[in-house]
């Protein structure tokens, strides 16, 4: 049983609340990501064609944008698990703690991976799929108890 206080926004399910703000979070990523690569590229290339690739960018820059384009790879997974989740009425414990834990282990992740730390942030990584792969579990386990 999940007993733990959950955010969950008005005449939403917690699964629901939870892709609403991994898409914020998708969308702060991408937002400090171009504007850090942006800023060290310029002007010129910014609004160019970008027909060549990208002038290399710094260490923290680059960062952002590999954790973006990681987010990316992970981000339809998760919301195709949310809308299955949703549309199928499998909603129990195992898709409100999968949801959970696949936004908490993201956040803390971007974090990791701007600050550059490499095997906690490998181990963040796991733990957010894991989420992922709870959902699924409740979406292929028909016998699941419900909340």
């Amino acid at each position: 049983m999940h007993n733990l206080p959950v955010l969950q926004l008005a005449g939403m399910s917690v699964e629901l609340t939870m892709l609403s703000l991994a898409i914020v979070l998708g969308l702060f990523q991408l937002l400090i990501a171009a504007r850090a690569g942006n800023s060290q590229r310029g002007l010129k290339w910014n609004v160019g064609a970008r027909d060549e690739p990208p002038p290399p960018v710094g260490k923290v820059a680059g960062r952002l944008e590999r954790a973006f384009r990681n987010f990316m790879e992970t981000f339809p997974f998760f919301a195709a698990a949310v809308l299955i989740v949703t549309l199928t009425g499998r909603h129990n414990w195992a898709t409100v703690w999968g949801a959970e834990i696949y936004l908490a282990a993201r956040i803390v992740y971007v974090v990791l991976y701007g600050l550059g730390v490499p095997g906690l942030r490998t181990l963040v990584w796991l733990i957010a799929t894991l989420g992922i792969i709870l959902m699924l579990t409740a979406i292929f386990w028909n016998g699941m108890p419900s909340l």
